[in-house]
């Protein structure tokens, strides 16, 4: 008897992000020397970076380019037979672009984009990190030491996409590659238009979120998270950008949605980055029923301490940027 396994059962997490920068050297600098993420390789114009408890070789990668925004998002799968069962659901959606050789410490991949334009791709072979002598941690559940400088934060987390159709982009992610909706915000007086959905393959609240992009744009970054595990780390944090020049967006505070404690910054690059306190809503629930939240409860959905999200950046500022959208960032990052 053949038994058919699940979609949802067929992607693990999140493994690695590129993020592309106009400025390598500062946002190298907001990475390394603010937040104490280590450089594990360098290649051309990129430069490969992971969190002290990434299990990889990197979760970063960091791409010089004109303008900042997503590179790419690389997603690993449960099995190297998840992987070809999930790139033949993906080339059925035509959504395949073609299988790679892969890149540094990640093996052969299935590249991909989302319905709004987003690079991502599948893979199962990657290279478990492995800390040399000075890194090894006493603690043999880290993968290497907590670094001496910055505020480390643990592992990368999530990212959130922005698109032009949330309804398009969140469906085709449950249909074909088994992510499960746990949250969205509708707007009911616009016949339940779909504003934002946050999705997750695993127990987290969600690995990955989608909002509209009010400016109609395709294909852009909100942005990429990575993770504390203590709210206090965020208010930590906040101080570090506050005195070394790091134009702080929002927080620190608890959204409604998901309950995670955020931090959004703009490191010098351009990118939003939050650092992100707390575990969230952890669920286990087999059966657990999608949230919908109405526009009009959005305030406690966005910040339960009434953090004000700044409308004229939080909710149209994305990367690449629209023309002109440069000037809400406060330029260059102090203390480099």
């Amino acid at each position: 008897m053949t038994t058919t396994v699940p979609p949802r059962y067929e992607i693990a997490h999140l493994a690695h992000a590129e993020l592309l920068t106009p400025d390598l050297a500062g946002s190298l600098w907001f990475f390394t020397e603010l937040l104490g993420m280590r450089v594990t390789a360098r290649h051309e114009d990129s430069i490969y970076l992971r969190c002290y408890e990434d299990p990889y070789h990197h979760s970063l990668k960091l791409t010089a380019a004109e303008h900042a925004g997503l590179g790419l998002l690389g997603w690993r799968t449960t099995s190297a037979d998840a992987l070809e069962r999930r790139a033949a659901a993906l080339d059925a959606e035509g959504l395949g672009t073609g299988w790679t050789t892969g890149d540094i410490g990640v093996g052969r991949t299935f590249a991909f984009q989302s319905p709004d334009g987003h690079a991502m791709e599948l893979v199962w072979d990657v290279e478990k990190y492995s800390a040399p002598a000075e890194l090894r941690s006493p603690i043999l559940t880290r993968r290497s030491k907590r670094p001496l400088q910055g505020m480390p934060p643990r592992r990368l987390d999530h990212v959130n996409l922005m698109a032009s159709d949330v309804t398009a982009q969140k469906e085709v992610f449950e249909r074909a590659l088994g992510f499960g909706t746990r949250e969205r915000v509708i707007d009911a007086a616009n016949g339940d238009t779909e504003i934002g959905a946050w999705l997750s393959v695993n127990n987290l609240g969600h690995e990955m979120a989608v909002m509209l992009d009010q400016t109609g744009s395709r294909g852009r970054l909100h942005h990429l998270a990575f993770w504390y595990g203590v709210p206090q780390h965020n208010t930590d944090a906040a101080e570090l950008c506050r005195e070394y020049g790091i134009q702080i967006e929002a927080g620190p505070d608890v959204h409604g949605i998901t309950q995670g404690a955020f931090l959004y910054v703009f490191e010098p690059g351009g990118n939003r980055i939050e650092l992100f306190g707390n575990s969230g809503i952890l669920q286990f629930e087999p059966d657990h029923e999608m949230v919908t939240w109405d526009i009009s409860d959005f305030d406690t959905g966005l910040a339960i301490g009434g953090a004000t999200l700044p409308a004229e950046t939080y909710f149209v500022y994305g990367t690449p940027a629209n023309a002109g959208q440069e000037k809400l960032l406060v330029p260059g990052a102090a203390g480099r």
